[in-house]
């Protein structure tokens, strides 16, 4: 961005963003083109980044989750980190279990069509969301407007699972939980895409358990804690012993 843009978003005076910009490139956190003027990411990021990799390897540490998680469903696991108004795949594992199998060919997902997506949205992350208008529809199942989403985001928050049913691919079912970082900031979303039409009440019963599960296993790997109310709302599901044991109880 040009000096000029960066004063309108920072809201601040042109003087002050300019000694602001001067100290970060001096730090190397950001560069002018020289041709353009324009200022961008300088190369310490980098560095910072290999050490944040380095001491804090998200993708490694997530990896044998996905890898048991695949394996106890039979489905995809996938995992994937908040980059700015969408999600970004991180790492994701397939079960050899069916010949008919979801492939995750597209590595960025849109918040409102994904089970990821509303997981994250659900659980904290208001900067993300998309505008309230237009909600791009991606199948007939898309959720498109602001308020079938906002119902969408209360009813997950008080069940504590994301539910897309082929809401951005046809044939595709997705469940997703949040997984956290910090002191619980929401980072992203592990989630298992199944075949439509694979999916029964026990294999979704299957689904939440390990879900939970990774959830949990990542969330410690990355220095996370799990917000209590929906620890809260996890530890209930995972006392239940299936589909008809958790609607006895309810």
């Amino acid at each position: 961005m040009g000096l000029s843009e960066i004063r309108r978003k920072a809201g601040r005076d042109k003087a002050t963003c300019y000694r602001h910009l001067c100290a970060l490139e001096a730090a190397g956190l950001v560069e002018q083109n020289p041709a353009t003027k324009r200022y961008r990411i300088g190369p310490a990021v980098l560095r910072w980044a290999a050490i944040r990799e380095a001491t804090v390897p998200r993708k490694a540490s997530a990896e044998t989750a996905l890898r048991d998680l695949a394996e106890a469903t039979g489905e995809l696991a996938h995992l994937s980190l908040i980059d700015g108004a969408r999600l970004q795949t991180l790492a994701q594992a397939n079960s050899g279990q069916h010949s008919t199998r979801v492939v995750l060919e597209d590595l960025h997902l849109p918040f409102h069509a994904t089970a990821s997506g509303l997981a994250v949205l659900a659980h904290g992350a208001p900067a993300a969301a998309p505008r309230p208008m237009p909600l791009e529809r991606y199948t007939a199942h898309t959720i498109d407007s602001p308020r079938a989403l906002e119902v969408k985001l209360e009813q997950i928050r008080a069940e504590g699972f994301a539910v897309s049913a082929q809401g951005f691919e046809l044939g595709v079912h997705g469940i997703a939980v949040p997984v956290f970082e910090g002191l619980g900031q929401v980072a992203g979303a592990v989630a298992v895409a199944s075949v439509a039409a694979r999916m029964t009440p026990e294999l979704e019963h299957r689904i939440k358990q390990g879900l939970i599960e990774a959830s949990r296993q990542i969330t410690a790997n990355w220095g996370g804690r799990t917000p209590a109310s929906l620890d809260r709302i996890w530890s209930n599901f995972a006392r239940t012993d299936g589909p008809q044991k958790a609607e006895e109880m309810a």
